[in-house]
């Protein structure tokens, strides 16, 4: 039967489509200078983007079904891991326009190494249709992690000037673009994502608590 609206609904790609929300959710709180909230919402972008591959190898996808999953993840990623940190960072520096400016070349940054993954990821399916095993470059992704601790260090007073986020995505998106191999976290290295998210959260928990609480 063929699908009333365009694109595809199964379950293979709703953890996809929920990150993305996740992360046009935290960028209206960062908006409204909501930060530790908008940082939450990072943390489960990335959550959502962990599981979202295992999610839909469960299914028996046609080619158009995989390409279609390659070319939504990656969209998906520009927003959550690459506009929604620009504008973060943006926001919390004030709106300072060099600042901006270095969120606006790390938001490039993070356009073009998703668009060269995309290209490799699919010749490379063409060729093998098993588990990707490594990574070229720091994967987008890597900023879910990065950015918390960065927030919950300069909320904390350990880090003291919003400079440290600039510098953050400064050398991060360099490293999106150096072609280091890096090898794809296993169930293990996820294990341990999880973990340092989890401790994350109840680091901001501590340090800045629930306005509820």
């Amino acid at each position: 039967m063929k699908s009333k609206l365009l694109g595809y609904y199964d379950y293979t790609v709703i953890l996809t489509y929920c990150g993305m929300l996740f992360a046009f959710y935290g960028i209206l709180l960062a908006l409204s200078q909501s930060y530790w909230e908008s940082v939450f919402c990072l943390m489960l972008a990335g959550i959502c983007d962990m599981f979202d591959g295992a999610v839909a190898a469960t299914k028996t996808r046609n080619g158009r079904e995989k390409r279609f999953g390659i070319q939504i993840d990656s969209l998906s990623d520009l927003i959550s891991f690459g506009v929604f940190p620009g504008i973060f960072v943006y926001i919390i520096s004030n709106k300072n326009a060099l600042i901006g400016l270095i969120a606006s070349v790390y938001v490039l940054c993070a356009l073009i190494r998703l668009a060269y993954f995309n290209v490799l990821e699919e010749e490379r399916q063409k060729l093998n249709t098993g588990k990707r095993e490594s990574y070229l470059g720091i994967p987008v992704t890597s900023i879910a992690v990065l950015l918390p601790i960065a927030y919950l260090l300069y909320d904390c007073r350990v880090c003291k000037s919003v400079m440290c986020f600039p510098i953050l995505l400064g050398f991060t998106g360099v490293g999106f673009l150096v072609p280091v191999e890096i090898k794809k976290p296993g169930a293990l290295g996820k294990t341990g994502i999880i973990i340092i998210g989890f401790l994350e959260a109840l680091g901001m928990v501590f340090f800045m608590g629930w306005d509820a609480l």
